[in-house]
């Protein structure tokens, strides 16, 4: 039997077969590592593969991201509906979502891209609306409500990330020495009254700004706000309850 062919190098060539990969093992590959500034060289790499072996199986750097984006946001756990007050099926969602995001924020810009195909999230926004009609919301009233709320996740999600990349660049936010004048060089009075109450007061958590969202659904359906306020209340104070693993900068209730 013959030794193992040498390289010029010097160093002994790897033998057996070469690694096994399919759309699937790239996808969890890619989810692996994380979809933020992912390339083809860091999923190659992973695999123990070539960039060309990689190209049997995605067509393009875009096409990797949409393979990666649709096998991560498969594979998030969503929240189950077990007959919960609408208000706190649409804060979970919103939960689930800003969670989601803040986790994998090369997940957010593949989604507003349109990179995560309609057929991936079909099944959960059926869900959602379902949960919605069955409570008596129309079903136009019930895509309305649950853009309001998404909307909301995904403007907190961005600001989160936001913060995370300054602090890990080193970068402070903004403080109220750093408040720029106006180009003709006057004080821009109101973002330095801003900037002055935030480093006092801070931001409302999100439930709260979630809650304002809620408000705005209910009164528009003419409904009692005391109820929706007690069920948010009651399924933010169960959140707080359960042990979590750590979360992300800012990320709370």
């Amino acid at each position: 039997m013959g030794s193992p062919e040498v390289a010029s190098s010097g160093k002994r060539a790897k033998v057996g077969r070469p690694p096994r990969i399919s759309r699937e093992r790239i996808a969890e590959a890619a989810h692996e590592l994380g979809l933020e500034r992912l390339t083809l060289r860091d999923v190659a790499d992973h695999l123990g593969v070539s960039i060309a072996a990689l190209y049997y199986h995605v067509s393009s750097k875009e096409d990797l991201m949409r393979l990666a984006a649709e096998y991560t946001a498969g594979r998030l756990p969503l929240p189950e509906d077990h007959g919960q007050h609408w208000a706190v099926w649409l804060y979970e969602w919103a939960l689930y979502n800003r969670d989601a995001f803040v986790a994998q924020p090369g997940l957010l810009a593949q989604y507003v891209d349109g990179a995560i195909s309609a057929e991936v999230i079909a099944g959960s926004v059926d869900a959602i609306l379902g949960g919605l009609v069955r409570q008596g919301f129309g079903i136009i009233e019930a895509f309305e409500a649950y853009e309001l709320v998404i909307s909301c996740a995904l403007g907190t999600a961005v600001s989160l990330i936001r913060e995370r990349e300054a602090a890990e660049a080193g970068r402070s936010m903004l403080a109220v020495g750093q408040v720029p004048n106006d180009a003709g060089g006057a004080p821009l009075v109101h973002l330095r009254r801003l900037v002055e109450e935030m480093a006092t007061a801070g931001r409302d958590p999100f439930h709260v700004r979630i809650g304002t969202v809620l408000r705005g659904i209910a009164a528009r359906f003419d409904l009692d706000w005391a109820p929706v306020q007690a069920a948010l209340d009651e399924a933010v104070a169960a959140r707080r309850r359960r042990p979590r693993p750590g979360r992300a900068l800012g990320a709370g209730p």
